[in-house]
């Protein structure tokens, strides 16, 4: 099988750890995304999903057999982020077709497909939890369909197999992202333990006494992997987690304690995180100055939106993952243990001290 691989958004928490495992592997890997970064065993390729010009020029010559696709754009609305992020996908498909290389693409969106969008996200009426993949989508407008139809409607097209993944909220690495909780929380807590604050539980009562799940991005590129080689998962869509379930009860105190700090009861009050944090940017400079670590800017560290987004649900979520299990998909993660490696490579980077 020829294994080239075209990661879109290669520079994120996702589209990263599927470039560093497909690398190991020995794949042939082209990172594109605007700004490339320098990632080893990655080659970079600079372009503009929106521009189709630009596009096609950066394309010209390259046959990837198979696309990875971790990435889209937040809009002011739901009617904007469906017209972006189905433009972005279409542009891109109709810049490979010249080459007639596809084989597989797969798909990374997310639990936004059972919740909702974000001018929906939790309300209405949802499908029952453990949310699993036969339940289908809501009556409601959400760009994660949108997506979902530009691929279906390339592969018709063009021949290729496609799948797609739904992770829960992604525990990885990468700076700049707008959708972060690990590097929040770990900004979190070194803030907590500079000032002598309280590491207070932002959330829901909800989210702190039920039950919850999380994605490694490493064991999200393991399923994404697994489905390109796999011919039983063609053509199929996957729910991604980790494989344990926990309370945010026993998993906030875990996180504490890595940091060398307490955590604050929680008295079910929710103390969102973009509050705690607005005026914080100016101190991080300082501990990074200190400290000499790689970013100062706290901005491109941390999204407390996201988490208070993620930690302020009324309802318990968890994910089924039978349908992958039942093809083959054997890997698993325990998520405290996710946070702690994700924690510690980020000491090792120099992005917290």
């Amino acid at each position: 099988m020829t294994r080239t691989a075209l990661i879109v958004g290669a520079t994120g928490i996702q589209g990263s750890a599927i470039a560093r495992q497909l690398a190991d592997e020995g794949w042939t890997v082209l990172g594109l995304s605007r700004t490339p970064q320098p990632q080893e065993g990655v080659t970079p390729v600079a372009a503009d999903l929106l521009d189709p010009a630009s596009l096609a020029s950066a394309l010209q010559g390259l046959t990837p057999s198979h696309v990875f696709l971790t990435t889209w754009l937040r809009m002011p609305t739901e009617a904007e982020n469906i017209r972006v992020n189905a433009a972005m996908i279409r542009n891109l498909f109709d810049a490979l077709r010249p080459a007639g290389s596809l084989q597989h693409a797969a798909l990374v969106t997310g639990l936004k497909h059972y919740l909702g969008p974000f001018e929906a996200y939790g309300q209405g009426r949802l499908p029952q939890t453990p949310f699993r993949e036969d339940q289908g989508r809501l009556d409601v407008a959400n760009f994660y369909y949108a997506q979902e139809d530009e691929l279906f409607a390339a592969a018709d097209r063009d021949g290729f197999g496609w799948s797609v993944h739904r992770p829960h909220t992604v525990i990885g690495q990468a700076v700049g992202n707008a959708m972060n909780m690990g590097t929040t929380l770990a900004t979190y807590a070194t803030l907590c333990r500079e000032t002598g604050r309280p590491f207070r539980y932002p959330g829901s009562a909800a989210q702190w006494n039920g039950l919850t799940d999380m994605t490694d991005a490493r064991q999200l590129a393991a399923q994404v992997i697994w489905a390109a080689g796999t011919p039983a998962a063609r053509n199929q869509d996957f729910n991604i987690v980790n494989g344990d379930v926990f309370r945010w009860s026993w998993m906030w105190p875990r996180i504490a304690g890595w940091f060398g700090i307490e955590a604050e009861e929680f008295d079910g009050t929710p103390r969102p995180l973009e509050a705690q944090m607005q005026d914080d940017a100016p101190l991080w400079a300082e501990i990074a100055a200190r400290e000499r670590l790689a970013e100062p800017d706290l901005g491109r560290l941390a999204s407390p939106w996201h988490t208070d987004a993620d930690l302020g649900r009324p309802i318990e979520v968890v994910t089924d993952m039978s349908k992958s299990r039942r093809m083959g998909f054997t890997g698993y993660v325990a998520t405290d243990q996710a946070f702690f490696d994700l924690f510690e490579r980020l000491r090792q980077d120099r992005l917290i001290p």
